[in-house]
């Protein structure tokens, strides 16, 4: 059984280079964009496939906001390639992102995409978001029997752009065009001036602005 490691936000995402059914691929490929590195347990699995097709019709969103997609499952580079053809006849869309071959699970252990609970042989749903200087921002982990909402990541990619961009916080459900979350102050000078400063301010703590 592997023993899985588990990276750590906001630290450099493990470095990787691996066959794909794109050609070999490593990390530093992606530098200066963003990388969302997700994880399936199996090809020609009905979930999976779902999720594939959802990843393929936001590949173009994703790609004009400097982000990146790239699969990953414990199966062989023919097992990929056979399963991306089977979508392209049967459901009429083609996955235009690479898939890692990681028949020795090299890249799902360091990212700890190996639950053992879940399955000793299998990547869960496992997804990951790097930003431009290759650095793990959000983790996000689904369950076999359940599908992700590509749409939810588009919205935290989005969401994270923002933070980014304008130092911000942003608040449940927040989509573009709506107020973002101004950072508490942190002084006792600050919190007095708070309330004179323009912001939508509820309380001390909790400020929004317009972007």
């Amino acid at each position: 059984m592997t023993t899985a490691s588990f990276p750590r936000l906001n630290e450099a995402a493990p470095d990787f280079s691996a066959k794909t059914t794109h050609g070999d691929r490593s990390l530093a490929d992606y530098r200066g964009k963003w990388l969302i590195l997700f994880s399936h347990p199996a090809d020609f699995t009905p979930v999976c496939t779902t999720e594939f097709i959802g990843f393929a019709k936001a590949a173009e969103t994703f790609k004009a906001m400097n982000c990146e997609l790239i699969g990953l499952s414990i199966d062989s580079l023919y097992s990929h390639l056979a399963w991306t053809q089977n979508i392209k006849d049967k459901f009429g869309v083609e996955i235009p992102f690479p898939i890692i071959e990681d028949i020795k699970m090299e890249v799902a252990s360091a990212y700890g995409m190996v639950h053992p609970g879940a399955a000793d042989t299998q990547a869960v749903r496992a997804t990951f978001f790097i930003d431009p200087q290759g650095i793990l921002r959000a983790m996000v982990y689904y369950p076999m029997s359940n599908g992700r909402s590509i749409d939810e990541f588009v919205r935290l990619l989005q969401a994270m752009q923002t933070s980014d961009a304008n130092k911000v916080a942003t608040p449940e459900g927040w989509m573009p065009g709506c107020d973002v979350i101004v950072p508490p102050p942190k002084t006792a000078e600050a919190v007095a001036k708070r309330a004179s400063e323009g912001f939508n301010t509820v309380d001390w703590y909790y400020s929004t602005r317009a972007l």
